[in-house]
């Protein structure tokens, strides 16, 4: 695959990239720091050699007019592209953004209006080719309203609201798109909070997703079980919602 990848230098995504990079796919790596993405860049050509990096490109979710010339030099680069990954994003507690009003705007802005705009402006590109693959975090969070996570779960259900969207309206087209929902998942975005008993390991969650990629699985739930706990979440009635913490 030729890939953009907008988030590879830090937890989930840089896993995935890695996995990306150890099978040969090429890519075209986008993110808000210069430093972090030579960094990784130098990382994967130091682990596979034979699969080195295109190229780098200044990319922030929180500017939306950086978003056609990173997808410009990506485009450059490979020649064309076929799958456009998207990892990046913003996460802060719900007690940090009920005190912060300027930091839920920015995690607002961020995880919902800027992550879509950038895949309107990929999916685009996408579709002027023929079709390829989306493949866009979101998370658990968004699969029900919660007391821990009011706002940063609003986004991510629009976010995944969103993909759904393009899943039912462009399918036929060929672009394939694949919303992953990662439960709590230990990385630098959760240090800190307490992990649950099944806590994921982000190069499980990496093999998980490249498998959905591969697959084309419109939705994946990682690590699986959350599939499971997200249905039991949306079943509860409301005056229960109110009662638990969770």
């Amino acid at each position: 695959m030729r890939v953009v990848f907008l988030g590879a230098t830090k937890g989930m995504g840089r896993a995935l990239a890695r996995r990306m990079s150890e099978r040969g796919d090429q890519l075209f790596l986008l993110g808000r720091e210069a430093e972090e993405l030579q960094r990784s860049a130098a990382d994967l050509a130091a682990r596979h050699p034979q699969h080195a990096v295109v190229g780098t490109h200044a990319c922030d979710l929180a500017v939306s007019s950086t978003f056609a010339a990173a997808l410009d030099a990506a485009e450059a680069a490979l020649g064309g592209f076929d799958t456009v990954v998207v990892t990046a994003g913003l996460f802060a507690t719900q007690e940090a953004m009920e005190a912060d009003a300027a930091l839920a705007e920015q995690v607002l802005a961020v995880d919902f209006t800027g992550t879509v705009v950038f895949c309107e402006h990929a999916r685009k590109r996408l579709l002027a080719r023929g079709g390829g693959t989306l493949c866009v975090f979101s998370s658990v969070a968004g699969e029900r309203g919660r007391k821990p996570v009011v706002l940063y779960g609003a986004a991510k259900a629009g976010l995944s609201r969103y993909l759904e969207g393009l899943d039912h309206k462009f399918r036929a087209q060929g672009l394939k798109t694949v919303t992953v929902k990662p439960g709590f998942v230990k990385t630098g975005m959760t240090a800190g909070l307490k992990p649950p008993p099944f806590a994921g390991e982000p190069e499980a969650v990496a093999q998980q997703v490249l498998r959905a990629i591969d697959g084309g699985l419109p939705v994946v739930y990682t690590p699986s079980i959350w599939r499971w706990v997200m249905l039991v979440i949306r079943w509860l009635p409301r005056f229960v919602m109110r009662k638990i913490g969770f």
